[in-house]
């Protein structure tokens, strides 16, 4: 058992704090401020090889595996929630399903634009009236001739109205409950297709968070991912994939909030000396050093199981489940050892801890992964094997051009 990070690792993970600090975190203040995604950061994270880490070489991926995904997601997520949004929508929700599901006619054609950068995906399976109740979802599909007709509305729908591919789920036969849904990827510019954006969110501002509406929008039975009936698992599939890239990102913000604390607490004195010799300062820093450990090894372990091929649903889960709730309670602490500074957006832990509540919430709440882990614990919640399971990562396979 070796706890160590390969020599690559380290350098992958050099790279993405090097990025961010260089690009994310000298610009993101202000996007933030103006409730602005700033695209241009997508082209450079393309050029990096972000948006297809883990996406094989032949796909023009960058090969690489699953540990250097929760990587990127930690090293962008230091500088903010909304950036590595990006990487857990388009390449966690969006190309890895396809890459998992899809026919070779579908990864060739698709993939490569994708892990590129110079097409954009987004995941549409939230529905007004529908959230980690899956089953209620209202969006449907019928038969027309050999196309579908999709009508339907998705909301808190992250890159909405940046994205130019859409993974979206649909019910094909109603009655069935989950056993009735179907994925499909639709295109931007098809008739019958809109989005919007979601305004007045409590954080991640710098993200583009809103709508998905389908009227009768005509979809090619080439466009549907995986067989009828298999939408539902394609979906959970994803969400593992992103709630990994959530629980690496946490981990980003429980170390900028040791480091952001660190460095006040050194500077700022209260009764002749600095706030850092006090017990309580130290107390609340090593509450984050602590939470830091643990959600390294758990996300590390959610890791290794992909890279073998394994079934990770149990151990994705508790990563993302303690992982943002320590983040949460890791910015609420860098909040408070800043005092009134720290409820200014003067110093970034005020927007850490704003960004925080939202990893709470989505790709299942705090509650749903506690009954969840109950439900496996007392034995009542068991993975059963899906028709396509993720491959083990093959360096040999995915590094190489054929």
């Amino acid at each position: 058992m070796d706890f160590n990070l390969t020599q690559e690792h380290s350098m992958i993970r050099d790279m993405v704090y090097a990025f961010t600090r260089r690009e994310v975190m000298p610009i993101i203040r202000d996007y933030d401020r103006s409730h602005t995604f700033p695209k241009h950061l997508l082209p450079k994270m393309a050029e990096q090889g972000f948006l297809g880490v883990c996406l094989p070489v032949r796909y023009d991926g960058a090969g690489m595996d699953f540990i250097s995904l929760g990587l990127v997601a930690e090293g962008l997520e230091y500088g903010d929630s909304s950036v590595r949004e990006t990487v857990a929508v388009h390449l966690g929700l969006h190309a890895l399903p396809i890459f998992q599901w899809g026919t070779d006619e579908q990864k060739r054609e698709f993939l490569p634009p994708l892990a590129r950068g110079e097409n954009i995906g987004c995941f549409g399976l939230t529905e007004p009236g529908a959230g980690s109740d899956v089953a209620a979802m209202a969006s449907r599909a019928r038969k027309d001739g050999g196309d579908y007709l999709l009508s339907g509305e998705k909301m808190w729908i992250t890159l909405s109205d940046v994205a130019n591919r859409f993974l979206v789920f649909a019910k094909t036969s109603p009655d069935a409950g989950t056993n009735g849904i179907t994925a499909f990827i639709l295109e931007r510019g098809w008739k019958g297709l809109t989005t919007g954006a979601i305004e007045g969110k409590m954080g991640v501002h710098a993200s583009n968070t809103g709508w998905i509406n389908m009227e009768d929008v005509r979809v090619p039975a080439s466009h549907r991912l995986g067989e009828e009936g298999e939408g539902f698992k394609i979906a959970m599939s994803a969400l593992d994939n992103a709630r990994y890239t959530v629980a690496a990102g946490a981990i980003g913000i429980i170390r900028a909030c040791i480091d952001e604390s660190l460095a006040y607490a050194r500077v700022r004195k209260t009764f002749g000396k600095p706030i850092i010799e006090y017990q309580l300062i130290q107390q609340m820093i090593a509450n984050m050093g602590q939470s830091l450990a643990a959600g390294e090894l758990l996300v590390w372990k959610a890791g290794w199981l992909k890279n073998q091929g394994v079934r990770n649903t149990r151990e994705t889960s508790m990563a993302k489940w303690f992982c943002t709730d320590a983040a949460r309670r890791a910015a609420d602490d860098a909040v408070q050892i800043h005092g009134a500074y720290g409820y200014s957006d003067e110093y970034r832990v005020e927007r850490h801890l704003r960004n925080t509540k939202s990893a709470v919430i989505y790709e299942g709440t705090s509650q749903i992964h506690t009954l969840m882990q109950a439900a496996y614990i007392s034995g009542e919640r068991k993975d059963k094997p899906m028709r396509c399971e993720m491959p083990a990562y093959d360096p040999s396979a995915w590094q190489s051009e054929a």
